[in-house]
């Protein structure tokens, strides 16, 4: 196995958000970075790419664990706080305060409020769609549930319930909780295992899965499961232990995922429908302190290899394709965000293979929770703190 390690210098400059009477300065944070050298993954053995100069500009900076953000045609962008609530960024900065109407949200362990993702209609029909942990506040049973509703002026009305995971599970671990349109206007859904690994593998379970549904919560007919006894027919793949990225190819079909692993084994999985992808059964991570292996290795007939996997893990979280113009030397690569060794990770590919990755960012923002492309073509962050922020990544001159 082949790992590096080496510094990444930058240099910043805050300018201080001024935000009395009329007015409001947006502090402006620049960053010249060095790459560091990436953690390599044997699957692939994938050099260093080549360097990239960019500056962050933090647009709002007092949020509280951001988790999901999304992108209004009016240039604002919704974002998501764990704690349970949703609020709007205006484009010169303004936090709203936050919207009124979402149901009942258990904010526990790594569990709350997750991601929020626009319709592809929203223009017309105003619906957005989040993720959230639900359940008993007795008993602690809880789980993943989607709920839309139309983003009116400072609330969501008709809000209403489209999915819910089953069974509901003890503990604040591995949700999951991404939200992901693909062009058809399918919903998929990342679910963890809730921490019980054996629950990735039973098809009659929603935990460990990625759910693809409508846009109302009904099931297509050609998911590969909805005709099969036994198993629950929203599941689009199986055998994930904490998916906490989605991101659409190109192609505006082809979905891609983040998915945590143990104590490494961080995977890059292409998804593909009705596959299994083979945790706890196969994985390149293994069992949190003591070392030893988890199932039965690395790789079994039936189960899926990850596209790219990382040693030690990174703790991928959001992820994107790029495809703007503002970095045109990044055109087609995947970007991820990390939370244990806070940095933004480009990986670039060739034939679906990851052929080289450059690490961005190390330590300078904090915990990189989620990536997206703008419509504007920049490069949009949330770092996972309290404070949390909200970064544009910009071409630095």
């Amino acid at each position: 196995m082949a790992r590096a390690t080496a510094g990444t210098g930058y240099t910043e400059n805050h300018i201080p958000r001024i935000r009395k009477g009329a007015f409001l300065v947006i502090r402006i944070v620049c960053f010249w970075l060095l790459v560091a050298a990436p953690v390599f993954a044997d699957i692939t053995a994938a050099p260093p790419a080549g360097h990239s100069t960019l500056r962050a500009v933090t647009l709002a900076d007092r949020l509280e664990h951001p988790w999901g953000m999304a992108f209004l045609p009016d240039g604002s962008i919704l974002v998501s706080e764990r704690p349970g609530r949703l609020r709007l960024v205006t484009p010169d900065g303004t936090l709203s305060p936050a919207l009124d109407g979402l149901p009942d949200i258990v904010a526990t362990g790594q569990g709350g409020l997750f991601d929020v993702a626009l319709h592809p209609q929203f223009a017309q029909n105003r619906w957005v769609y989040f993720s959230y942990s639900a359940g008993s506040r007795l008993t602690r049973q809880l789980g993943t549930e989607v709920a839309r509703g139309r983003l009116g002026d400072g609330r969501l009305d008709d809000v209403e319930v489209i999915f819910r995971a089953s069974p509901k599970a003890g503990g604040g671990r591995h949700f999951g909780g991404r939200l992901l349109f693909d062009h058809q206007g399918l919903l998929y859904i990342s679910l963890g295992e809730r921490g019980d690994k054996e629950r990735a593998q039973d098809l009659g379970d929603h935990n460990g899965s990625v759910i693809r549904i409508r846009d109302d919560g009904s099931v297509p007919d050609d998911n590969p499961f909805a005709d099969r006894p036994g198993a629950l027919p929203e599941i689009y793949s199986y055998g994930h232990r904490n998916v906490q990225g989605l991101a659409l190819a190109a192609d505006g079909e082809t979905v891609w995922a983040l998915e945590h692993g143990p104590q490494g084994g961080d995977e890059v999985n292409r998804l593909q429908p009705g596959l299994n992808y083979g945790w706890p059964v196969i994985t390149y991570g293994v069992n949190y302190g003591i070392g030893t292996r988890v199932g039965e290795g690395t790789a079994k007939a039936g189960m899926e290899q990850p596209v790219y996997y990382w040693d030690p893990s990174i703790a991928p979280s959001g992820m994107t394709f790029y495809q703007g113009d503002r970095f045109p030397q990044w055109r087609g690569n995947l970007l991820v965000g990390a939370l244990k060794y806070r940095l933004l990770s480009r990986l670039e590919l060739s034939d679906d293979k990851v052929v080289a990755e450059e690490q961005l960012l190390q330590n300078a923002l904090g915990r990189i929770r989620d990536v997206q492309m703008g419509p504007d073509g920049y490069v949009y962050l949330l770092t996972d703190e309290d404070p949390g922020r909200l970064v544009r990544l910009e071409p630095q001159p």
